[in-house]
């Protein structure tokens, strides 16, 4: 499989930074009260290789199990852990911004509470932020998925024209990504999209994907068709282009047809000449409505992109030559 990549002009972060810690891990919770011990154990083991400054944050999205108490004992046994609350049941990627809102490391990773993204994994993501990167997503391998996942995620892949897997929660973003996604006001981002749009160091690795061992997926089929319209319409303007080409199409064809009644180069009965005329036309003028609809499409998706207040352009340094120097 090819790694979609775009090379680092940038140098990484420092291990140590000089306030707060250097790895910040953000795990949205709805209902893992029997996954918390076993990811607690494996990222505690995996923190303990990578860094000596971590915190572990987790966001427990209005869980109607004991979630939030265990996280609680987690807490009191472990001061690296920050417990956020949310005060209703605000879906994941809201779960992820106020976990991005309450982190303090410079280098900030995702992770699902339901282990099908193993801790075990992170190591690979670090190692491309220490080569310089941005932003690193896991791509997931052998994917222990329904039919519908898989089939949303090629749609997604087909429709980005790369391979990167936006589904896998598993990720690692630089702080200075992290506060571009913060001020962003779309209303339901789809963050790991979003945060690659925002900056050109971006690479993905494969990672190794497991089964549910407990509870079930909170994504059903409509949650899923939900989350793929989210960005489609947001990070995509194809389907709309697709349609105006399929008008530019239609009327083409339309055109050809009739010129070629017109011209009497097509075989047709007497007749039946008439018919053919009107389907001509008919075909014109659907044609017509195909592009008068992508038009009315493209301005809509202008419009949206407005509303969405997505920043022209992010200033990454700023290079002048030294006071004093000849010109």
């Amino acid at each position: 499989m090819s790694i979609a990549s775009s090379e680092p002009s940038v140098p990484a972060v420092a291990d140590q930074p000089a306030h707060g810690p250097w790895l910040s891990v953000v795990i949205p919770v709805f209902d893992e009260e029997q996954n918390l011990p076993d990811l607690y154990r494996r990222l505690d083991a995996v923190l303990t290789t990578v860094s000596e400054s971590a915190e572990i944050v987790f966001v427990n999205d209005g869980s109607r199990d004991g979630s939030g108490g265990l996280i609680e004992k987690i807490q009191q046994a472990d001061p690296r852990v920050t417990l956020i609350e949310l005060a209703y049941n605000s879906g994941q990627h809201a779960a992820v911004l106020a976990g991005f809102e309450m982190s303090r490391g410079n280098i900030v990773v995702t992770l699902d509470a339901d282990l099908q993204n193993p801790p075990e994994e992170i190591p690979k993501l670090l190692d491309k932020i220490h080569d310089g990167y941005d932003v690193v997503g896991g791509i997931r391998q052998r994917r222990k998925d329904s039919i519908g996942r898989k089939a949303l995620a090629v749609l997604v892949r087909a429709c980005s024209k790369g391979e990167t897997d936006y589904g896998c929660m598993l990720r690692a973003y630089r702080r200075e990504v992290v506060q571009r996604v913060l001020q962003c006001r779309d209303r339901s981002p789809f963050i790991p999209a979003l945060a690659t749009v925002l900056t050109r160091h971006v690479i993905d690795v494969p990672v190794a994907h497991e089964g549910r061992h407990f509870g079930r997926s909170r994504y059903s089929t409509l949650r899923l068709m939900r989350l793929g319209f989210d960005w489609l319409t947001g990070f995509s303007t194809l389907p709309i282009q697709l349609v105006t080409l399929f008008g530019v199409m239609t009327t083409l064809a339309g055109l050809a047809f009739g010129a070629g009644l017109f011209l009497r180069l097509l075989p047709v009965d007497h007749g039946l000449r008439a018919v053919f005329v009107i389907f001509a036309i008919l075909t014109i003028l659907l044609g017509g409505v195909f592009v008068a609809v992508g038009v009315v499409g493209e301005y809509v998706a202008r419009i949206s992109i407005e509303v969405r207040g997505r920043p022209l352009y992010v200033i990454e340094s700023v290079r002048r030559a030294p006071p004093g120097a000849r010109s």
